[in-house]
């Protein structure tokens, strides 16, 4: 049976406990016998994903009728060595990826970066990651591809369930709770197992709107 390959970042990978991408929950959706390769890791941008050859066990496995979910963009806009331009070589390397997998027969799909969590006074919220979650539609538009738009997707969702709600999905950590954090951590960008498994439920629901998706998921509604 066709595989699911995933590439990202720390948002999407399977990451050491308590954090969590929305990649590691997706397994739980899928029919059995669909294996969900995810290749995605932390601090990995459109760049250098492939400059350290993260890409190429990819690209070797992909195969006729599977499936690769791309979402980056977090690490795409950071002032160093990974930086992408969102109108020039971030769109380029979203396209490049979709690409290989179109030549190999498989079917690729983007994803906008999953929201940040920055409420302001009065129930608002910020917007991140600037022009990239625009990019990633054009060139979704412009070529093509399926789109699962999960900035918009999960923003709604955060504002849906209010400042204090939505901190439940993220990893926070008290004093002395945690080894690595002596004093404790409000992580508004990185997921806990609870906040990956209902962002994923966001991507399947994207999915189950794009016809190369459905059969890979199983019949039941998330």
């Amino acid at each position: 049976m066709p595989a699911i390959y995933i590439i990202g970042d720390s948002t999407v990978e399977n990451n050491k406990p308590p954090f969590r991408g929305w990649g590691w929950a997706l397994p739980g959706y899928v029919k059995d016998g669909v294996e969900v390769r995810n290749h995605a890791l932390s601090g990995r941008s459109t760049r250098s994903f492939r400059e350290e050859g993260l890409w190429e066990p990819v690209e070797q496995g992909l195969s006729k009728g599977d499936l690769l979910l791309i979402q980056f963009g977090h690490n795409d806009e950071k002032d160093d060595e990974r930086h992408t331009d969102p109108e020039t070589t971030y769109r380029e390397n979203l396209w490049n990826y979709c690409r290989v997998a179109m030549d190999k027969g498989a079917y690729p799909v983007l994803l906008t970066p999953v929201s940040r969590r920055f409420f302001v006074g009065g129930g608002s919220m910020l917007y991140t990651h600037g022009e990239y979650p625009r990019a990633v539609r054009e060139v979704a538009a412009e070529k093509g591809i399926p789109l699962i738009d999960l900035k918009k997707d999960s923003r709604e969702l955060y504002l849906s369930l209010g400042e204090e709600k939505t901190a439940e999905l993220f990893v926070r950590l008290a004093p002395g709770e945690n080894p690595d954090f002596p004093d404790g951590h409000d992580d508004k960008t990185h997921f806990n197992a609870y906040g990956a498994d209902m962002i994923c439920r966001l991507v399947v629901a994207g999915m189950r709107k794009i016809p190369c998706c459905r059969a890979f998921l199983k019949d039941e509604d998330v």
